[in-house]
């Protein structure tokens, strides 16, 4: 999606909201430094200002709304919820065609951005 996404992500170590935590704070740095140094970003100028609020770095919501996945249909729910979100946007006819999706992968299609790891 172009201005969300969704993750189902499992803490191999450490506290899950630290981890999301450090997550946003990385990408909010590296997406920020990928505006700023873009000579061909024509909206550069804008989206610095937008991004930029009392000398800080807005670009995330703050805190996060993780839901721990306890069942198989909780879990199968989340990840059609997830699937379904190009689809109800009107980008793509089915799931699988969203080339930023899990979708492909999931289904054994095609290998995705990310490596998947189904549990």
């Amino acid at each position: 999606m172009s201005n969300h996404c969704h993750l189902i992500v499992k803490a191999k170590e450490g506290n899950l909201s630290d981890i999301i935590r450090d997550f946003k704070k990385f990408t909010t740095k590296k997406i920020f430094s990928a505006i700023k140094e873009n000579p061909k970003e024509s909206r550069k100028e804008w989206l610095l200002m937008t991004l930029s609020y009392e000398e800080r770095i807005w670009f995330w919501n703050e805190g996060y709304h993780g839901k721990e996945i306890t069942t198989d249909r909780f879990y199968n729910n989340k990840v059609n919820y997830i699937h379904q979100n190009p689809v109800e946007a009107g980008i793509v006819a089915q799931e699988q065609d969203y080339l930023l999706s899990s979708a492909a992968a999931f289904y054994g299609e095609r290998k995705g951005a990310l490596e998947l790891t189904i549990f």
